[in-house]
């Protein structure tokens, strides 16, 4: 019998060393610095400002994560990976997300003892009644958090777009649209499909550029609203991304009745989350993102496609299914 081995938790508990490196270099734009071809160690030093005493280090650690390659001449080079989706300006950039861990969630979660202890968010305006209102107050901070919405939505997005029926509906709303991800990658695919996403009026703006960016704005427009006060507005197919784990247990019940609402007979409602699986031990990344609410919000939690699908019933949905769209994201559909 093997003698039990602490590599493996030695390794967990120093994870966070690797997801500081890959964080500083989306920050200080490593991966924009070798957008137009390779560069050896001096170039790649001087580009993004970096003091030499490292570098070498800071790179070749990149390099063994496989977030850099590095060629028998000593020359450095982005992996296809983090060229198509860590350059900024990129349609397929998705680090608007590391961006908002590096500057907003890291720090948040050397308190995670703290909110384990107390029940209590350890973000930033802890003291603020309503979170998301002070986030949403701030431009620059808007702009950024619906940037990270867009990166940790993009490939959930082209799965929906890929998996669902599309073909037997004609409208669709994104409820909480964020930059618009999701309706751009769905009106993308599918030429006969019209709608929009519903927001905050703030987000408008930032909305109506990124659809107008991608040719899309003469069918896809913009519903400014509260979904706690006002309507939901109507259409075939109504999409929550990443909302209802905001909330606690009534206002996620509060939301899947207004979504229900807004639907006609035979209408949908797509919800998709990092699902928590129904035997909470396999999807560690939805169970992590569950503590993640805990830091960040006042009540709200993830969880299992089962949870979703008592809730629909409950709503008065007549039907529902549960199915993988990419990595730790699921999606729960019901029909009215």
């Amino acid at each position: 019998m093997l003698k039990p081995s602490p590599e493996k938790l030695l390794a967990l508990g120093m994870s966070f060393w690797n997801a500081k490196a890959l964080l500083s270099a989306v920050e200080l734009g490593v991966f924009d610095a070798l957008s137009d071809g390779p560069a050896d160690l001096a170039t790649l030093t001087t580009k993004p400002g970096l003091h030499q005493r490292s570098a070498r280090d800071f790179f070749d650690a990149l390099v063994a994560m496989k977030a850099l390659e590095r060629d028998a001449n000593g020359l450095y080079a982005n992996t296809p990976e983090t060229d198509f989706f860590l350059v900024r300006g990129r349609p397929s950039y998705v680090g608007g997300l590391l961006e908002m861990a590096n500057a907003r969630l890291y720090e948040s979660w050397g308190r995670l003892s703290e909110a384990l202890k107390t029940g209590r968010r350890q973000s930033e305006d802890q003291d603020a009644s309503d979170l998301f209102a002070a986030l949403y107050a701030d431009p620059q901070r808007l702009r950024g958090f619906l940037s990270a919405m867009s990166g940790v939505s993009a490939g959930a997005a082209q799965a929906i777009a890929d998996k669902f029926s599309w073909r037997d509906y004609r409208t669709f709303i994104d409820v909480g649209a964020a930059q618009g991800m999701v309706p751009v990658t769905i009106a993308r695919a599918h030429p006969h499909l019209s709608g929009g996403g519903f927001d905050l009026p703030q987000v408008g703006p930032i909305f109506e550029e990124f659809v107008a960016a991608n040719g899309l704005a003469e069918r896809l427009r913009f519903y400014p609203g509260d979904f706690f006060k006002d309507d939901l507005p109507q259409a075939d197919v109504i999409i929550m991304g990443h909302i209802l784990h905001d909330w606690d247990l009534e206002q996620k019940r509060l939301l899947l009745r207004k979504a229900y609402d807004a639907l006609p007979e035979g209408g949908a409602l797509i919800v998709y989350e990092a699902m928590i699986d129904n035997d909470r031990r396999e999807n560690a990344f939805g169970l992590l993102m569950s503590l993640n609410m805990l830091i960040e919000t006042d009540g709200g939690f993830d969880f299992t496609g089962a949870d979703c699908e008592g809730w629909m019933k409950e709503a008065g949905f007549s039907s529902s299914r549960v199915e993988h769209l990419t990595g730790p994201d699921s999606m729960v559909v019901g029909v009215k």
